[in-house]
């Protein structure tokens, strides 16, 4: 083979392989431990930027969004409510719609604090919105806390504009392996 044809099917290789990380799938990791248990602090995921191209996000789906509080970061979270939902969370436990949400992912690990994003609400979800929130609830930086950095006025939703994906699945860290 050819030195031309060899460079020529590298640079190919590389563009498919660009190409597929900013609009289809790309490896993340989890920075924080806003979604412990459910996910871990290092842990590596894929993110797949395909998923909300024909349809929105669900309730109880791990989404990944540009954060409205710090656009220098994405964040992970799940989400709790979709537009015209009304979401109320009274001494932690969150309310849909006027019933309590079953919740067996989501952790307090101070259970006897009242912390900022304890009580909310009740607030209705506007059109191309949602509620999110991590499942470390104690721990987490989500719609039930997140403040304008400007303003200090409480930003109860995450613009439907800010979701890049959904997480679709685990993947293991083969550089800490021992050789």
């Amino acid at each position: 083979m050819s030195a031309k044809r060899t460079l020529i099917i590298i640079l190919v290789t590389l563009a498919a392989g660009l190409a597929v990380k900013k609009y289809a799938y790309e490896p993340i990791y989890i920075a924080s431990e806003s979604m412990s248990p459910t996910l871990y602090l290092g842990q590596r995921l894929l993110l797949d930027k395909t998923a909300f191209r024909f349809r929105g996000p669900e309730r109880g789906e791990i989404i990944v969004f540009r954060s409205p509080v710090d656009n220098s970061h994405d964040s992970v979270k799940r989400v709790i409510a979709l537009p015209g939902d009304l979401v109320e969370i009274r001494n932690k436990e969150v309310s849909l719609n006027g019933e309590k949400l079953f919740e067996p992912y989501a952790r307090h690990t101070r259970p006897g604090e009242l912390l900022d994003g304890d009580n909310l609400g009740p607030v209705t979800v506007p059109p191309d919105a949602l509620f999110v929130l991590g499942d470390n609830r104690d721990n987490s930086g989500d719609s039930s806390t997140w403040r304008d950095p400007a303003t200090g006025r409480k930003i109860y939703f995450l613009p439907r504009a800010a979701v890049i994906g959904r997480i679709r699945g685990i993947y293991p860290d083969f550089s800490s392996s021992s050789r």
